[in-house]
């Protein structure tokens, strides 16, 4: 694949967007609305660009990160958390605007996400003249990952820097609320990691999740609208991809989901990890496959025991 990007392992990523508190409860029966459900209810520190940030880390990559947290304890316990995991968060906004974000998601016995609620708006303090502080970390970066979850002025501006930069950018649409967002800049993106759905959004082609042709077709699509590497992210049927030069599937690993949360973030962070490594994109995306599924079988965002290594002893696809 023909490409302007010389990776630098040794320069940091830089990581821009939303991070929070996740609680997710895990339905013991079926969904009764209008009165109390008997579920496991866990909390743990999330949002996508904080999930890349710790599991990027954990390979053993240089990071920096940009997100808003709230002048609340548990924004303080958040930065904490990300620190130790080696994340350099000097670049964090500590906004007495608004509280740290919440996201608060319901899945179903089998660990299928049912309905999520979030409440990221401490993001909105992240504004263009706020990154403009930053400037030197664009200059010094290996590349920009970013999720929709920033202002629309912000993103710009993140596209701007980069630009100047001459950094390649990697992004997440996050939701379907927010996936346009990312519509005006599909001609800029080194790497997109939608879901079905919001595949189908910036394509303008909605389609069953379960049509992995359709699906292919969806990747296909965003190349042709300038993405270099387009992956999409299909549940259980596990991950299509595609650039101008070739396409594949990789299924999913077969395993007992415990907590769905975050296993889209621990396959991103991998698949940025082993292009900046220059592990060939057919290797990259088996890799972040099976980081997704050491996310799914356990609670919590993120994996502890993350590493290159402890990927090639589970690749098993």
């Amino acid at each position: 694949m023909e490409s302007n990007f010389s990776p630098r392992p040794d320069a940091p990523a830089l990581i821009i967007g939303g991070s929070g508190v996740d609680i997710v409860g895990r339905l013991k029966g079926e969904l009764n609305e209008g009165t109390s459900n008997p579920a496991n209810i866990r909390t743990s520190f999330g949002g996508v660009a904080r999930n890349v940030a710790e599991n990027l880390a954990r390979l053993g990559q240089p990071v920096r990160l940009i997100t808003a947290v709230g002048g609340d304890r548990i924004g303080e316990q958040l930065l904490n958390q990300v620190a130790e995991t080696g994340v350099e968060i000097s670049g964090v906004l500590r906004t007495v605007q608004y509280p740290t974000g919440t996201y608060l998601a319901v899945v179903n016995p089998s660990g299928t996400l049912k309905f999520a609620l979030d409440d990221i708006n401490a993001t909105e303090a992240l504004t263009p003249g706020y990154l403009s502080q930053y400037t030197n970390w664009f200059r010094e970066a290996s590349l920009v990952f970013v999720d929709a979850n920033l202002p629309r002025d912000t993103l710009r501006m993140v596209f701007s820097l980069a630009g100047k930069a001459h950094l390649p950018v990697c992004a997440d649409p996050t939701s379907a609320s927010l996936a346009t967002r990312l519509r005006p800049y599909l001609s800029r993106l080194r790497l997109i990691t939608p879901n079905s759905t919001e595949a189908g959004i910036l394509c303008d082609q909605p389609f069953e999740s379960t049509h992995r042709q359709r699906a292919l077709d969806a990747a296909k699509c965003l190349v042709t609208g300038g993405v270099e590497i387009a992956l999409i992210t299909l549940a259980e049927l596990g991950v299509v991809y595609a650039t101008s030069e070739t396409s594949g599937h990789v299924p999913a690993v077969r395993t007992k989901i415990v907590d769905p949360t975050g296993a889209g973030d621990a396959l991103t962070a991998t698949v940025i990890f082993a292009l900046l490594n220059e592990i060939p994109l057919d290797d990259a995306v088996r890799l972040g496959v099976t980081a997704a599924s050491l996310a799914l079988r356990q609670r919590g965002t993120a994996v502890p025991d993350l590493s290159l290594e402890n990927l090639y002893n589970q690749l098993v696809i």
